[in-house]
C-alpha cells in the first residue's frame, strides 16, 4: 500500500498518528509526499488517484484509492485491530465516533478557515483569501475548544475514559493552531492544556511532521 501524504498538514499527521499508535512503522506503507505549495496535489496524475485533489489518500495493493483521513483510518483499523482506537461495543464505537465527528466539524474546520484565509504561507492552497471570513472562524474555532475543556473537565481522554482516534484528532488540530499562534493555556482552557502536554509526550505525537 501507499499513503499519500504531506508533512504537517493536519488531516495526513492524523493517519500518520494513527498508524503510530498501531505500532506501524513507517515502511510498513509506502509513504508518498505530496508538495501542497507546489499544487502537486493538483496535478492530473494525482486527480487520477484523488478525485477531490485531497490528501491523505491511500493506494490499495489492487490499485483502488481510499481518501479521507477517516476512511482510512477505519479500514487500518479493520486490518491492524490492536490497539482499539474506535471502540469495542458497538455503543462505544458510535460515541467515539459522534465525538470525533465534533472536534472535525467544531474545531479542525473552523480552525481550517480562519488560518487558510488570514495565514499568508497559506495564499497559494486557497487561491483568494477572504481575511474577514477568516477572522469571523476564530471565535468558532475557541467556543468548539471550550466544550474540548469541557470534556476534558470529566475524563481523561476527549472521548471518555479510553484513548481513542477523537484524541489523533483533536491532537493534530490544536497542532495546526500553532500557525495562529493559538496556546490554550492562554486563553484559560486549563484541561485541554493539560491534556495537550500528555498528548505531546506519546511516541505517536511527531509522527507526520516529516
Amino acid at each position: 500500500m501507499k499513503l499519500f501524504t504531506s508533512p504537517r498538514a493536519p488531516n495526513p499527521k492524523r493517519v500518520r498518528m494513527f498508524m503510530a499508535e498501531k505500532g506501524l512503522a513507517d515502511d510498513a506503507i509506502e509513504l508518498v509526499n505530496v508538495d501542497l505549495n507546489t499544487n502537486q496535489h493538483k496535478t492530473p496524475d494525482f486527480v487520477l488517484k484523488s478525485a477531490m485533489s485531497r490528501i491523505p489518500a491511500l493506494e490499495l495493493d489492487d490499485g483502488r484509492m481510499l481518501c479521507e483521513s477517516r476512511a482510512i483510518c477505519t479500514y487500518l483499523e479493520a486490518l491492524y485491530p490492536a490497539p482499539n482506537l474506535m471502540g469495542e461495543t458497538g455503543e462505544q464505537r458510535a460515541f467515539i465516533e459522534m465525538t470525533d465527528r465534533y472536534v472535525e466539524w467544531y474545531i479542525m474546520i473552523p480552525l481550517a478557515m480562519w488560518i487558510r484565509h488570514t495565514h499568508p504561507g497559506l495564499a497559494v492552497l486557497e487561491g483568494t483569501q477572504f481575511p474577514d471570513f477568516g477572522q469571523n472562524q476564530a471565535p468558532k474555532f475557541e467556543a468548539g475548544v471550550q466544550w474540548l475543556d469541557g470534556q476534558l473537565a470529566k475524563h481523561d481522554w476527549v472521548a471518555g475514559d479510553v484513548f481513542s482516534i477523537a484524541d489523533i484528532t483533536a491532537f493534530c488540530a490544536l497542532e495546526f493552531a500553532r500557525l495562529a499562534k493559538f496556546k490554550a493555556a492562554d486563553k484559560g482552557f486549563a484541561n485541554v492544556a493539560r491534556w495537550h502536554a500528555a498528548m505531546s509526550q506519546r511516541a505517536s505525537a511527531p509522527a507526520g511532521n516529516a
